[in-house]
């Protein structure tokens, strides 16, 4: 920017965003100087590099400005959790289907996890079986199954993520 600049000749893009040519890095500071402006080099690599006469401070801003919306139309995805056990009744599962059918309209992935408890652990073919039952109901029209059940412990869960195009 401005004496930073050190090479002898530059491409001078002026303060209206038209090209002045290959010009003497001299000639294009004082110019930019006596329009109060900034000579700020954009394209180092080049040869020659080039450089622009600009508000430096509003550029800078412009740039954060861009920044900060694009984080702002960012969507996070959150994991919700949905635990069950293996003696669910059925409105008890259609119940909890509902809220798994809501989060993955929300875009959130969701976990869902059946717990075991003292005697349950000899049945976790009922645990599996439970799950499936949840991806039955579901459909694949849905959801994605992003990793399939799978016992850790007390609990057997699998992760379901909302399918691209359903929002």
């Amino acid at each position: 920017m401005n004496e930073q600049i050190r090479v002898a000749t530059i491409r001078l893009i002026d303060e209206n965003g038209e090209q002045a040519g290959v010009v003497d890095t001299k000639w294009a500071l004082q110019k930019a100087m006596d329009l109060e402006l900034d000579l700020v080099e954009i394209a180092p690599k080049a040869v020659p590099p080039v450089c622009r006469i600009l508000n430096y401070g509003k550029y800078c801003f412009e740039q954060d400005k861009k920044q900060r919306e694009a984080k702002k139309n960012q969507k996070q995805t959150r994991l919700k959790e949905v635990r069950m056990q293996p003696k669910i009744d059925t409105h008890d599962m259609e119940f909890k289907i509902k809220h798994i059918r809501q989060f993955l309209g929300e875009g959130d992935k969701v976990k869902v996890s059946v717990r075991f408890r003292g005697r349950e652990f000899a049945h976790t073919e009922r645990g599996a079986d439970v799950l499936q039952e949840v991806l039955h109901h579901l459909g694949e029209d849905i959801c994605i199954v992003e990793k399939p059940p799978l016992m850790e412990g007390r609990y057997m869960s699998m992760s379901l993520a909302p399918k691209s195009g359903k929002k």
